[in-house]
C-alpha cells in the first residue's frame, strides 16, 4: 500500500504535465478578432505601401506602373534636384518644429492637471469631465473654433485691437501659425493626457507621502522624490504617444491655415504626403515619405525608451 502511493503521485504528476503540453486554440480565438483588424487595417496596409515605395506608381494608370526600386527613397532623402527633395525636408523641419511645440505642455501640462485634479476637494469630479470634454471633439469641430477664434475679425483679434495693442497675423505668419495651431492641439489633446496620469497618480500609495511627510520633506520634494519616480514608466508611454500623434499632425494646420501652409511653414509631413500622393498622383514617392515617417517614429520611440528606462534601471 505504502508503494503504491508514490507511483499514484507520480502518475499524476505526469497526467499534470501532459495537460500542460497540451495545445489550446483557446488563447488564440481571444486574440483572433483584434489579430482579424490589426491584420487588415496595418499590416497589410504597411506592406502594400512598401510595395507601392518601389514603383512609379500611378492610380489613374493601372497599365503603366514601372518598377524603380528605391529611387523613390533617393529622391526624397539625397536628390537634391528632384521635385520632392525640397518640399520634403521643409515639411520634415516643420513637423520638427511643431514637436518642440507641442509636446512638452502636453506632458507637463497635463501632469500638472493631473496633480491638481487628484486633489480632495468638492467638485474636483466636474472639472475631471470639463478637461476631458474637448477630447471627445473632432479634430475639424476643435480646429475650426480655434479659426475662428485667431483668424482675422475673428475673436481674439477684436478684443485685442479694443485693448490698443497690433494687429497680429496669427494665421498668415510665423511664430504665430504654429502658437496658434500649437494652442489648439493642446486645448483639444490635453485631456486624454491628463486622464492617464491621473488614473497612475491613484495607483500611488498614500502611506508613502505619509512617511515623507513625517520626514519633514516639502511638498516640492515629495513630488520629485515619489511622484515622478512611481510616473516614469506611465510618463514613457505618454511621451510616446504624444510623440507619435504631434508627428502626424494633419487636420489643425490643413484647417486652419488651409492652401497657404506651404507658404507660411506649416505643411506637415502627412500634409506633404496627402498633396504627393493625392492631388499630384505620385503614390509611389509618397508611400517612400509615408515609409521614413514610420522609420522616424520608431527611432524616436527607441530613443525615448532608451533614455527613460535607462533612468529607471539606475
Amino acid at each position: 500500500m505504502a508503494t503504491s502511493q508514490p507511483a499514484r503521485a507520480q502518475s499524476a504528476a505526469a497526467t499534470s504535465a501532459a495537460s500542460r503540453r497540451r495545445f489550446s486554440w483557446t488563447p488564440y480565438l481571444f486574440i483572433l478578432p483584434h489579430l482579424i483588424f490589426f491584420t487588415a487595417f496595418l499590416g497589410y496596409p504597411f506592406f502594400y505601401g512598401i510595395y507601392i515605395s518601389l514603383f512609379n506608381f500611378d492610380f489613374l494608370r493601372p497599365e503603366f506602373r514601372p518598377f524603380v526600386g528605391l529611387e523613390n527613397y533617393n529622391n526624397i532623402l539625397f536628390n537634391r534636384s528632384s521635385i520632392q527633395f525640397t518640399d520634403f525636408w521643409h515639411s520634415v523641419g516643420n513637423t520638427a518644429w511643431f514637436l518642440l511645440y507641442s509636446v512638452p505642455p502636453l506632458v507637463f501640462f497635463a501632469l500638472l492637471l493631473a496633480v491638481l485634479l487628484n486633489g480632495r476637494y468638492r467638485g474636483r469630479n466636474f472639472f475631471r469631465g470639463l478637461y476631458f470634454a474637448p477630447y471627445a471633439l473632432s479634430v475639424t469641430v476643435a480646429a475650426v473654433l480655434w479659426r475662428w477664434m485667431f483668424e482675422q475679425g475673428g475673436l481674439l483679434d477684436t478684443y485685442l485691437q479694443r485693448l490698443g495693442t497690433p494687429q497680429v497675423s496669427w494665421l498668415g505668419a510665423q511664430p504665430w501659425a504654429w502658437i496658434a495651431i500649437t494652442v489648439c492641439t493642446v486645448w483639444w489633446t490635453i485631456g486624454y493626457n491628463t486622464v492617464i496620469f491621473l488614473a497612475a497618480l491613484q495607483d500611488i500609495p498614500e502611506s508613502l507621502y505619509e512617511a515623507a511627510a513625517i520626514d519633514g520633506a516639502s511638498t516640492f520634494q515629495q513630488f520629485f522624490s515619489i511622484t515622478i519616480p512611481m510616473l516614469r514608466p506611465v510618463l514613457i508611454f505618454v511621451i510616446t504617444i504624444t510623440l507619435i500623434a504631434s508627428a502626424n499632425l494633419f487636420g489643425q494646420p490643413y484647417i486652419m491655415t488651409g492652401t497657404q501652409s506651404r507658404v507660411i511653414g506649416t505643411e506637415s509631413i502627412v500634409m506633404k504626403i496627402y498633396d504627393e500622393g493625392i492631388a499630384q498622383n505620385r503614390m509611389g514617392s509618397a508611400a517612400a515619405m509615408s515609409i521614413f515617417l514610420a522609420v522616424l517614429l520608431l527611432i524616436l520611440t527607441t530613443i525615448n525608451f532608451r533614455v527613460f528606462g535607462q533612468t529607471e534601471q539606475e
